[in-house]
């Protein structure tokens, strides 16, 4: 899907080689062409993944859509998710801890996503994406695996030493046609199933519905939890 950056950056490479080679040598033109094309498909990637956990990012989701509606149109399934209370753990135990649950969301969401030929993408913060055909009669089971593999305890760095932290999410599932907008429809019906997740208290999901309209929204950050860790009945130490 990326073929076309690609094409134009090893014209741009073999273009400079043949000026480069009138001083260099053929053998040395031939290193300094796969050095630039090396460089510019690393600039690809990096334009079109996240960073910190390796996932696809908004653009490389959207290439992926638009590879998968050009191909034959179908119907897909668009999840969705947002971690519960993620900025609590971050403020409790540090941005090391977050950035190590954020990896672990991403190693299961992308495996889970793999189970249903699907891809899975990190568009900010706490907020990640699952594009995948629609297999009507898995729908159900692929979103309550999908809340109840991300529950499971991860384990995170903190200023201690190593501790084990639970974060549930809120999922937001959409079906539309794959020849749709990507952002213009289902991102947003998922977003707004999402919301209706969340406001019912997390640790769910919410598939949408025709008419289905943004909730009152809840507060997505609750108390400080750094001042609580201490003792179980969050008092301090």
């Amino acid at each position: 899907m990326f073929t076309t950056p690609l094409v134009i950056a090893t014209l741009v490479a073999v273009t400079l080689g043949a000026v480069i080679g009138f001083l260099t040598g053929r053998r040395a033109t031939r290193l300094i062409i796969a050095r630039l094309r090396d460089d510019l498909a690393d600039k690809v990637w990096q334009l079109t993944h996240d960073p910190l956990t390796g996932l696809n990012n908004r653009s490389g989701l959207r290439a992926i859509h638009t590879a998968i509606a050009a191909s034959e149109p179908r119907q897909i399934v668009t999840v969705l998710i947002d971690l519960d209370l993620f900025k609590e753990v971050n403020d409790a135990y540090g941005h090391d801890a977050g950035d190590d649950l954020l990896k672990a969301a991403a190693v299961r969401i992308t495996r889970l996503a793999a189970l249903y030929s699907g891809h899975a993408a990190r568009l900010a913060g706490d907020e990640f994406a699952v594009i995948a055909p629609l297999d009507a009669t898995r729908l159900a089971h692929m979103a309550l695996l999908f809340t109840n593999v991300i529950a499971e305890p991860v384990e995170v760095r903190t200023d201690d030493g190593p501790a084990l932290v639970t974060v549930t999410a809120s999922l937001g599932i959409a079906v539309a046609s794959s020849t749709d907008l990507l952002e213009g429809v289902a991102l947003h019906h998922a977003d707004l199933a999402m919301y209706h997740a969340k406001q019912q208290g997390g640790n769910q999901y919410v598939l949408y519905r025709a008419g289905m309209t943004m909730p009152t929204r809840p507060p997505r950050r609750g108390p400080r939890l750094r001042d609580q860790r201490r003792t179980p009945n969050g008092g301090g130490a």
